[in-house]
């Protein structure tokens, strides 16, 4: 649950004029989130205002899942992209669900849509397709289960077949392949954030940051993955920073996670290569707070592909929840 920093301590990494502007923002929003039922669910990408400001959980998108699965709210503003509201969508086909701005879309969503699963479909039959949670909901309907980054091994090793079908990232879908004996048949899909990353990037922060280490999001390229300490999902990566406290070290990933985990471990010192996600960051504290007061922009999927697509992900939550 989010609210473990106070709102001063955001000084960290916000000027203290910017600070006093949100704060009239975070109280109304707090407001309306009790006058809704409404909760705000924020991806670890979202900017700290956002993260420790506002949100009620923070995390992975398969965190995210499991609190939207489980709220009792009647409305969920989903603080990240589309297909995260979708996913609550799909999983609360009964409540509200809000996106504060419908542009907040997903370069590796938009690489791939549920015709192009029914024609991999095709080309191999029998062979049952894992789709990364980090698509649109039609994609998932094709889909005999969907996985995330923190559970995409777990979930391929349960499947009954020495062949998957693994969509849509290619460089998630090598990383699974080197960790299970199983056949991994790939798509060329790629997040526009982490396939920036280059090894040289990594060999040049070892040069000048001494004694640092290095953890990477597992959607990076291959090389960047190999020149790694530590690879993880997003809450992988966050665990081990917690766990491990290192004196300095950079998260190959989208760079708003490292200012929210810097207000948490002060003592760490963290290098910070800025990739942003555009689409993330359309999210704002204004746009939440115009979502809660004009109940905009409310999430609909078909009911067919709801239905479908559901099948998929609770398949998902009940291996991930599985020991």
């Amino acid at each position: 649950m989010a609210g473990s920093v106070a709102l001063k301590d955001l000084t960290k990494v916000m000027p203290g004029a910017e600070i006093a502007l949100i704060e009239p923002l975070i109280q109304r929003i707090e407001e309306l989130k009790k006058e809704r039922n409404a909760i705000v669910l924020a991806h670890t990408y979202m900017t700290p205002d956002i993260y420790h400001g506002v949100a009620d959980f923070v995390g992975d998108s398969l965190g995210l899942a499991r609190r939207a699965a489980e709220t009792e709210a009647e409305v969920i503003v989903q603080a990240g992209v589309l297909f995260m509201a979708e996913t609550a969508k799909i999983l609360n086909p009964n409540k509200t669900v809000l996106i504060p701005d419908l542009r907040a879309g997903c370069s590796l969503a938009e690489s791939i849509t549920g015709e192009d699963v029914r024609k991999l479909k095709a080309q191999y039959p029998g062979v049952p397709v894992v789709t990364y949670v980090n698509t649109n909901a039609d994609v998932k309907a094709e889909s005999d289960i969907c996985c995330t980054s923190s559970n995409a091994v777990k979930v391929v090793e349960s499947l009954d077949s020495d062949r998957v079908i693994f969509l849509p990232d290619e460089y998630l879908g090598k990383w699974v392949a080197s960790q299970t004996g199983k056949e991994i048949i790939l798509y060329n899909g790629h997040c526009m954030v982490h396939e920036r990353f280059t090894a040289e990037d990594l060999r040049a922060y070892r040069r000048d940051f001494p004694g640092l280490k290095i953890i990477a999001h597992p959607e990076c390229p291959p090389d960047v993955l190999a020149e790694a300490d530590y690879v993880g999902s997003t809450t992988g990566m966050r665990s081990w920073v917690h766990a491990e406290k290192p004196e300095r070290v950079v998260l190959i990933t989208e760079c708003s996670m490292s200012d929210n985990i810097a207000l948490e471990l002060p003592e760490v010192d963290f290098v910070r290569p800025c990739h942003l996600c555009p689409h993330m960051k359309r999210i704002t504290l204004r746009g939440i707070q115009d979502s809660l007061e004009k109940m905009q922009y409310e999430v609909h999927v078909d009911p067919d592909v709801s239905a479908r697509a559901r099948t998929a992900v609770e398949r998902m939550l009940e291996v991930g929840a599985a020991k």
